[in-house]
């Protein structure tokens, strides 16, 4: 069975946004007959004291009947600091670099370009494998999963500017990947156009795009939803529910400033926000201080529940901050249609959510740098038309059913990577 080396900067039973497609996809990788090897730290992200004291004492462990064997090492939990958050990422990937490069009996890498240095610790270790396995004759290549471009990410976030030198170093750390990779997964079109611009011949990307399990998610009708008890939020108001990274990225300002608006305009409305982010504790304290009940906050609840999750609002938001999102579609869009939620996006005009919003018709389009009465002005119209949100929701899963198939997506990833493989013994 062929062996993919995984460096993974979370594990189980760790929770981020995006755990459900790797469990399909590492699902579908170990029914085509693959085996992972993960060198992760000991878990800390969304998960109890109790069992992170638990899996310290867990050096290795196997899953899924063998198919996945995770090699944990000690490593300080994650904070919300961003300065402690950035020397985590760093001392993780040397331990995995350290660890990843003397693995043995390595067929291929897998990644993700979640942290920025991801793709680079992965190209290094690429080439510290090969060249140990030179007098083989053996090679191992590498394939990108490019959920996010970096520096761009963060220049898009207003976290720095091109031409400066943390601009400088990034764009140095993502071409030694691109470079370094012998496939590159890009989720949209608009990535691959991104990173071919940047010399990346167009031979070596696959548009992939992300997908969701519509099987899974899927409408639940409000009387049946058990978050509502459960979080102890009142079925009579209108809820326009986040569900995911609570990040810098966010445009959390926006939010906030049209939840005060709303609270005299609109007394029946409410955000409700589901997940963990290095800014959700400041934005916690900024709504207390702000003193506003209609923003309410929560953390992940159990991926069984999830559609639950994406049900429990009458429509669904997507919101980053202007220029964040030109590129893609954030996955989490998936989810609200395979609910069958109308999307509500604060976004670029200019980018691929709003031509899906308005090509799909699944949704509304508040432009992201428009404002707070902008926002506002669109809830309140939403909530005044309320008939038209089932049928727009409608129109969504329809989408979702037919284009972003589960098993199809994920059918072309294990294609990709079998056809890495395959290549190398031509």
């Amino acid at each position: 069975m062929p062996k993919v080396l995984k460096l993974s900067p979370y594990c189980f039973p760790e929770q981020v946004s995006s755990t459900h497609m790797s469990e399909d996809l590492n699902k579908a990788m170990y029914d085509a007959g693959f085996v992972y090897e993960n060198f992760v730290p000991t878990p800390s992200r969304g998960i109890s004291k109790e069992d992170r004291k638990k899996y310290k004492k867990i050096k290795y462990e196997e899953r899924d009947g063998g198919h996945l064997m995770i090699h944990r090492f000690p490593m300080f939990a994650e904070g919300k600091n961003p300065a402690l958050r950035a020397i985590r990422y760093v001392l993780v990937n040397l331990k995995q670099y350290r660890r990843g490069s003397r693995a043995k009996d390595i067929d291929i890498i897998y990644s993700a370009s979640t942290p920025p240095t991801q793709g680079y610790l992965c190209a290094r270790v690429k080439k510290k494998l090969n060249k140990r396995y030179k007098k083989q004759g053996k090679y191992v290549p590498f394939v990108f999963n490019l959920q996010d471009i970096f520096p761009d990410s963060l220049v898009n976030a207003g976290m720095t500017k091109k031409g400066s030198l943390l601009w400088k170093l990034g764009r140095r750390i993502e071409s030694f990947a691109y470079e370094n990779a012998d496939r590159i997964i890009t989720i949209s079109d608009g990535f691959k156009a991104n990173v071919m611009a940047k010399g990346v011949p167009e031979e070596k990307i696959v548009v992939i795009p992300n997908w969701v399990d519509s099987s899974r998610v899927y409408p639940v009708p409000r009387e049946e939803n058990v978050l509502f008890e459960r979080l102890g939020l009142p079925r009579e108001r209108f809820y326009i529910c986040y569900s995911g990274n609570i990040g810098h990225s966010q445009n959390l300002g926006l939010l906030l400033d049209t939840a005060k608006r709303l609270e005299t305009s609109l007394p029946a409305a409410c955000f409700v926000l589901i997940g963990e982010g290095a800014a959700k504790e400041e934005f916690e304290a900024e709504v207390k201080d702000a003193g506003l009940d209609n923003i309410a906050l929560f953390p992940f609840q159990p991926y069984e529940d999830i559609a639950h999750v994406f049900s429990l609002g009458d429509v669904g938001l997507v919101i980053s901050k202007p220029g964040v999102g030109t590129s893609s579609v954030p996955s989490k869009t998936w989810s609200i249609m395979a609910a069958a939620r109308p999307v509500l996006a604060s976004f670029d005009e200019d980018s691929e959510l709003s031509r899906l919003v308005e090509t799909v018709g699944c949704g509304v389009l508040s432009p992201g740098g428009g404002g707070a009465e902008q926002l506002e002005k669109t809830i309140l119209r939403l909530h005044a038309d309320r008939a038209a949100l089932a049928e727009t929701g409608k129109r969504g899963r329809e989408y979702v059913v037919t284009e972003l198939d589960r098993d199809k997506c994920v059918a072309r990833y294990i294609e990709t990577v079998t056809g890495v493989l395959e290549g190398l013994k031509k």
